[in-house]
């Protein structure tokens, strides 16, 4: 299998995963910069802001980083009249933050051609998608510019297909993972696989190199997911709470603070399934029944929350963690990182033995009857 630092030409195997909403170029280059890979979402970036934020991080930063695009489902509702209905019931958090309740916008989101277009152009060197499987031609546009392609997986069957269009790599997420929940075949509630058990049978499905991700914070969670056959990790709720992430102070506090039961995984914020603190604001919106669809209900309670967010209000924030946060206590990205790299064995997958790799081929042999 292809060493999966030599294909994303970095030095350590160790990702940053990559927030919508609370990236930030400080973060993405310091993790780069100590020889991980850096990612930075895109989610609701238009091509403009693109285009400027990925030369910014080729300015912070000379080696590999990773930008990450949400793919469309099919499902994401446009700007309709329901807006002022919903709009309407979380008023509320609207008058505590001292905002007005928004009008309908011409669009929640920016076109995937918008995005696409203007990464091609900036030609990042490495893409990673979320929420489906990218298009052959997607994939083929990218590796013609030199652009890897990394996609995520919740169960083995999204990786498997992930793997059938010619993605480099692939993120295997487990259910303890913070932010939002990239089922795509299924509903994210019935794709709830944790770590320990979803790594070992992607590995086995599948011939790309597979990162881990989920609950993993520090070097047990690195050395656990290396013995269970991943090729590198992918790490978020660690990282979000260093000073270089986007996080506000609350934000960082309620990782170090929240125990591993006390996130959830709701709707309220984004009208998707998403892992964080179950604070005041995601209490009172499930209470109340009224939670418009993706992408409405992200844009509707984004415009509290960011406000929410510069008034250090955690409790109207979406206090994204996963299940790992308590042991996300590293105030800085290169004490985090350090952490972390103290899990890598000296050569990654050495424990693949010939009688581990044998057993692998019988069973993909078997899958395959």
């Amino acid at each position: 299998m292809t060493d999966l630092r030599e294909m994303l030409g970095v030095e350590h195997p160790i990702f940053l995963g990559p927030f919508g909403g609370l990236s930030s170029v400080a973060l993405t280059a310091a993790v780069s910069e100590a020889g991980g890979l850096g990612g930075y979402g895109l989610y609701g970036y238009d091509g403009d802001r693109i285009r400027s934020t990925v030369a910014a991080l080729r300015e912070a930063t000379s080696r590999p980083f990773a930008v990450n695009i949400w793919l469309p489902t099919g499902d994401e509702v446009v700007p309709n009249p329901q807006h002022t209905v919903f709009a309407q019931a979380l008023e509320p958090f609207y008058d505590a933050v001292g905002v007005e309740v928004p009008s309908r916008p011409e669009r929640y989101l920016p076109p995937l051609d918008e995005q696409l277009d203007a990464i091609w152009e900036s030609a990042p060197p490495v893409l990673s998608t979320v929420f489906g499987v990218p298009s052959v031609e997607l994939v083929d546009q990218a590796h013609r510019r030199g652009i890897r392609v990394v996609g995520a997986a919740t169960t083995v069957a999204e990786a498997t297909a992930l793997a059938e269009v010619g993605v480099d790599a692939v993120v295997a997420t487990g259910l303890e993972a913070g932010g939002h929940r990239v089922s795509f075949l299924r509903p994210p509630e019935e794709s709830l696989v944790g770590t320990f058990a979803l790594i070992p049978q992607v590995v086995d499905a599948v011939d790309v190199p597979v990162i881990a991700a989920g609950g993993i914070a520090d070097r047990r969670g690195v050395a656990a997911a290396f013995a269970l056959g991943a090729s590198g990790v992918q790490v978020g709720t660690a990282f979000l709470a260093t000073a270089e992430s986007a996080a506000n102070d609350v934000h960082r506090a309620a990782i170090r603070s929240t125990a591993a039961d006390g996130t959830v995984l709701t709707r309220a914020m984004s009208g998707r399934l998403a892992r964080g603190a179950r604070n005041r604001v995601v209490r009172a919106i499930e209470a109340g029944g009224m939670i418009a669809p993706f992408p409405m209900q992200n844009w509707l309670t984004g415009q509290f929350r960011t406000a929410a967010g510069q008034q250090n209000l955690g409790e109207l924030q979406s206090l994204w963690m996963g299940q790992g946060a308590p042991l996300a206590g590293y105030p800085t990205a290169a004490e985090a990182f350090a952490e972390l790299l103290a899990g890598v064995p000296s050569r990654p997958r050495a424990i693949a033995s010939e009688d581990l790799d044998a057993r692998i081929t019988e069973n993909r042999r078997q899958a395959g009857e």
